[in-house]
């Protein structure tokens, strides 16, 4: 049988093929969701590194981890931005405070892709509580690109069609004066809470986010602590509700007091616990007790407590102690109207609609 070459074909034909073959690619990119929020909960053991991705390509990183001797911590975000996110660069960059598991690899980041500006709550003074090997490491990858943020201020992220604000609600321990949040109003939970030693630690500094994407809410404390949250919340609660609430200091019980948590009513909760770290069983009971939580993540599972006193098993990104840094990853529609969480690249979505 007389096999048939391209060149036996007649042109017009091959011409037609074409076209089609254009065709369905034309139809295929039209045919593709529209791209919307992605936030990646990067696992760093214990610290913190959460990357958010826009429709428009932009990126705001906030906290980056260790600094560690393999760059495990730097190695992993690096990853996730280029491989998973496709960046070329991170735009912005947020230290919360200035303590090691927060903001330690940076100086390992930089040098591995460009991070173009920095924001941070204070500049730090010798009697202050903060990383004062590492601080100075900082001040020079930041140099003439930071700026300090402060509560009320915003972080400049181009919206598309769906609305996209990062607003600070609190940095330096000075909480916003205004309500923020959709639902502020007189807190119910306030009366009788019960206030804690004064925390003079950077933890009672940090800067905390409060993220919104069309109807899509998400709050991120970084390490703030107990009598800092109560101010945020009473009398009145400056915040709202949120969708999704990143467990403050890794799910510690001087943070996550109730009368901020049971006031934010989050939809879904994420820890970035470590295996021996936080991931307090106050914390925990605390999150399974709210009326309005539908999932609770953790980046690990707390070995030092029993299976039941942790979330659902299938909630926990990485089981076994020696983990390979399994992510939990947020995915918001380009409406805001819903959104997904999974764990890892090949994890099952579940699916939330935002309040």
């Amino acid at each position: 049988m007389r096999r048939e070459t391209t060149s036996s074909i007649p042109r017009r034909s091959r011409v037609r093929a074409l076209l089609v073959l254009w065709t369905c690619a034309i139809c295929a990119g039209a045919n593709a969701a529209p791209k919307g929020l992605d936030i990646y909960f990067l696992d760093v053991e214990g610290g913190a590194a959460t990357l958010l991705v826009t429709s428009r390509g932009e990126s705001l990183l906030i906290d980056s981890g260790w600094k560690r001797d393999d760059l495990r911590d730097a190695k992993r975000i690096h990853d996730a931005a280029t491989r998973l996110a496709g960046l070329k660069q991170i735009d912005h960059y947020v230290t919360t405070h200035f303590h090691t598991d927060h903001f330690g690899s940076i100086t390992q980041l930089v040098p591995l892709i460009p991070v173009i500006k920095f924001y941070d709550h204070a500049l730090m003074q010798e009697s202050q509580d903060y990383d004062k090997k590492l601080y100075p490491e900082y001040m020079k990858v930041a140099e003439g690109k930071r700026q300090i943020l402060k509560a009320g201020e915003t972080i400049p992220l181009k919206s598309g069609k769906t609305p996209l604000r990062v607003i600070c609600v609190v940095s330096d321990g000075r909480p916003v004066l205004a309500p923020v949040g959709t639902g502020a109003g007189v807190n119910p939970f306030c009366d009788g809470a019960a206030a804690k030693e004064e925390d003079r630690s950077d933890n009672a500094k940090s800067i905390g986010l409060l993220i919104s994407y069309g109807d899509f809410e998400f709050l991120n404390l970084g390490d703030l602590t107990w009598n800092v949250e109560h101010q945020l919340v009473c009398p009145d609660n400056l915040l709202g509700r949120v969708d999704l609430f990143m467990v403050t200091h890794h799910g510690s019980d001087t943070s996550n007091n109730p009368v901020l948590v049971k006031a934010v009513q989050p939809t879904v909760s994420i820890m970035c616990n470590g295996a021996r770290k936080a991931g307090s069983l106050q914390s925990i009971a605390l999150l399974k007790s709210l009326p309005s939580l539908k999932a609770a993540y953790q980046l690990h599972r707390n070995v030092q407590i029993s299976e039941a006193e942790n979330t659902d098993r299938r909630l926990i990104a990485n089981w076994d102690e020696g983990c390979q840094g399994q992510f939990i990853k947020v995915s918001v529609s380009s409406n805001g109207h819903t959104y997904s969480v999974r764990i890892g690249e090949k994890g099952k979505p579940q699916q939330f609609h935002s309040e």
